[in-house]
């Protein structure tokens, strides 16, 4: 009789503990609200930025400046109208450029950039979105200069020493060649 119950309560146990686990709940949850508020101030960066961007542009009557779908203002310093090749994906470019904020002041010179290669939308290369996208706008021999809101340039991180939170630059780049992919 003892046994039976030893052994009964085992089997009740053991059907028991065969129960599947469950999902545990976060101890806290977040509301979304830092999410939200983030965006929020992102958008009104940007808005105060594209005003102080498009203020520049208005000043300067001299410049056609051209509105990218990317977020960024360019105007030609040297164009070819007579090439049609503009890089693609994996087209290796070599160019140099610099980085400078509104007032002209250079933040990165060409000499401390040197001549960069960067292989079109494949490399991990440390480069700003800005000048990524730029790039693929450009002809061999081109020299372009792009006004770049923070988000596309150094953000929030800006560069050490060098360059403050949330600042807009402006960036003249000479695309000297492009090699095209296979």
């Amino acid at each position: 009789m003892l046994h039976k119950l030893f052994y009964s309560t085992l089997f009740f146990v053991l059907i028991i503990s065969c129960k599947s686990p469950e999902a545990r709940r976060p101890v806290q949850s977040a509301s979304g609200t830092f999410i939200k508020e983030s965006a929020e101030r992102n958008k009104k960066i940007y808005d105060e930025e594209k005003s102080y961007i498009e203020k520049i542009m208005a000043q300067d009557s001299t410049t056609d400046y051209i509105s990218s779908e990317n977020g960024f203002w360019y105007y030609y310093n040297k164009k070819d109208t007579t090439n049609t090749e503009m890089p693609d994906l994996g087209d290796i470019v070599k160019f140099s450029y610099n980085i400078k904020d509104f007032n002209g002041s250079v933040i990165l010179s060409e000499q401390e950039n040197g001549i960069q290669q960067y292989k079109i939308d494949q490399s991990n290369q440390d480069l700003i979105s800005g000048v990524r996208e730029g790039l693929k706008l450009m002809k061999e021999g081109e020299i372009v200069t792009f006004l770049f809101p923070s988000y596309k340039a150094f953000g929030y991180y800006g560069i050490e020493a060098k360059l403050g939170t949330n600042i807009p630059v402006q960036s003249t780049i000479t695309l000297h060649s492009i090699e095209q992919s296979n």
